[in-house]
């Protein structure tokens, strides 16, 4: 059996290389209305604009139509429509490659080499979770998302700050959110080397006035805003900076962790070898939109004061957060949690009978089912755009929601114990080598849609999530964060409507064990993959809601 993994982006480059020079032409359908017929479609319009007439000659059908390669999926036919060039895979190759390696779909491919050092800062994370603003904790969770989905593809990442608050670090752990922590109250005094060349350059005060305490002066960034600052996009009213203790302290721990990186970059990962000096990181500023000015004069300042300052410093703007008929900044991100924490007790109530929230085995299921409903409702929309949440209980019972991931989790954990169950009383028998299955009994629709746009397409998804465009022009980085929660909702809801229509385990008949293998073979393609992606996310999968 094959083992190098498939790829929609290899297919779809090949597919375009086959057409001729030119712009791309060829997309990946995914609605099931179109993929009854087709899987790749070249359409009608984009063939006009690069043959004559919008005839493609026969060489290059021929050409899609044997097409091969590495991570090219194999081609059944390829065929002019009145909406374009359409092409077919050989659906049983394909689910037989894929199926036959869950394990390299299931896992986000690494990024291709040379991959940078990030260094992700967060500047809410110093506050208290009392005084935490919704958009504060909007840019918490997309900085913990991005940390997770960058070390999946292996990039060495640093996330700062420290966090020092004993009342944060309790709220973060609520919420899943895996951050480094110390337990010092205080941050490290700023070198002396970082203080005296601020000293040297502040600029003098009016009638040699004394600074009020904790003001150090105010320094002008007038000369790094037209080297760096006005081509990188910048605000031009960020020309001069009131430098504070705090302010000094702050950029001292970004100095201290852009030098100095731990050993091996990230927990978990293969040592790395990134550059030596500080100057070879980028630095991705995951603010909210009320902190994107103070960020900004603290990047410039940072390139003032360091020589070995980032050469690259991104910022991952997240939009406001608004609360449906509530004034704005009324409620903060502490009682929110407590809000969407007892919606999901009342309706954990409700469902199972009795207060649960007194037994404990439900007390971590609560707390996951919580910290998933927050999660989903703060991701799902891309970072920059404003996010309105819902004040009743919506969002624990939508079908776009974390708590409805969760329960197709726990279905499919319920389905395969179903299935041991049935193995130890006799009624089938154990699981064959996948190699001797026969997937060209998988017929429905449904199956090839959990495939094609489920388990095949997951090891690329984190690409544009956490796209930096390092090399880029501009300040602000274009990660697209939504896209796993989108991508986790969109397949539960895909398996959903499979499982509510199929009876996978069916009867206990001998000639139904094959088309049953198939299936199960599937959804536990289907379950490894919910599994990693609600790990990005920092959310373990629950065997029961």
């Amino acid at each position: 059996m094959e083992t190098e993994r498939l790829g929609v982006g290899e297919t779809l480059g090949a597919l375009n290389a086959a057409l001729g020079p030119g712009g791309p032409v060829w997309f990946k359908e995914t609605h099931a209305r179109h993929l009854r017929a087709r899987d790749f479609l070249a359409p009608r319009r984009a063939l006009q604009a690069r043959f004559r007439d919008g005839q493609v000659p026969e060489r290059v059908l021929r050409a899609v139509a044997g097409l091969q390669g590495p991570g090219v999926a194999p081609v059944l036919r390829c065929e002019p429509t009145p909406a374009g060039l359409s092409l077919r895979l050989q659906r049983p190759a394909v689910f037989r490659r894929v199926l036959g390696a869950v394990a390299a779909y299931a896992a986000p491919a690494a990024r291709p080499a040379p991959r940078p050092r990030v260094l992700v800062h967060c500047p809410a994370l110093r506050g208290r979770p009392a005084a935490l603003r919704l958009s504060q904790l909007r840019a918490v969770l997309v900085a913990d998302h991005l940390v997770r989905a960058l070390r999946a593809q292996e990039v060495c990442v640093r996330p700062v700050p420290a966090v020092r608050d004993p009342h944060m670090r309790r709220f973060l752990e609520k919420l899943k959110v895996d951050w480094p922590a110390v337990a010092a109250p205080e941050p490290a005094a700023p070198t002396p080397a970082l203080r005296s060349r601020l000293l040297a350059q502040l600029s003098p005060t009016r009638d040699g006035e004394a600074p009020p305490p904790g003001v150090l002066g105010r320094l002008c960034l007038k000369d790094v805003m037209s080297q760096r600052g006005l081509g990188a996009g910048y605000d031009p009213h960020v020309d001069n900076c009131l430098v504070t203790e705090d302010l000094l302290s702050v950029l001292s721990e970004l100095q201290e962790a852009a030098r100095h990186w731990p050993e091996g970059g990230s927990p978990g990962r293969k040592p790395v070898a990134p550059a030596a000096d500080a100057a070879g990181c980028v630095a991705v500023h995951v603010v909210s939109c009320e902190e994107d000015f103070q960020q900004q004069k603290m990047d410039l300042l940072w390139w003032k004061l360091d020589e070995q300052a980032p050469v690259i410093q991104k910022h991952l703007l997240c939009g406001p957060v608004k609360v449906a008929g509530a004034p704005d900044n009324l409620l903060t991100a502490s009682e929110y949690y407590e809000l969407r924490h007892a919606q999901v007790c009342k309706a954990s109530a409700l469902k199972h009978g009795g207060d649960v929230t007194k037994d404990p085995d439900w007390t971590e299921i609560i707390g996951v089912l919580c910290a998933a409903t927050i999660k989903f409702e703060m991701l799902s929309t891309g970072p920059q755009s404003q996010l309105l949440l819902a004040d009743s209980s919506a969002s624990t019972k939508s079908t776009k929601s974390g708590v409805f991931v969760l329960y197709n989790c726990a279905r499919l954990a319920t389905l395969f114990e179903g299935y041991e169950r049935s193995v130890e009383r006799g009624l089938y028998p154990p699981f064959p080598p996948v190699s001797s299955l026969d997937f060209s009994l998988l017929h429905d629709e449904g199956e090839w849609l959990l495939l094609f746009n489920g388990v095949l397409p997951f090891p690329d998804l984190l690409s544009p999530a956490t796209a930096l465009a390092c090399a880029a022009p501009g300040l602000h980085a274009p990660a697209r964060t939504e896209m796993v929660c989108k991508f986790l909702v969109q397949l539960s809801m895909d398996f959903s409507s499979y499982y509510n229509r199929v009876h996978v385990l069916g009867e206990p008949r001998p000639h139904l064990f094959g088309a049953m293998f198939a299936r199960l073979q599937l959804l536990r393609a289907v379950r490894e993959v919910l599994r990693a992606g609600l790990a990005l996310l920092g959310l373990p999968p629950l065997s029961r809601i």
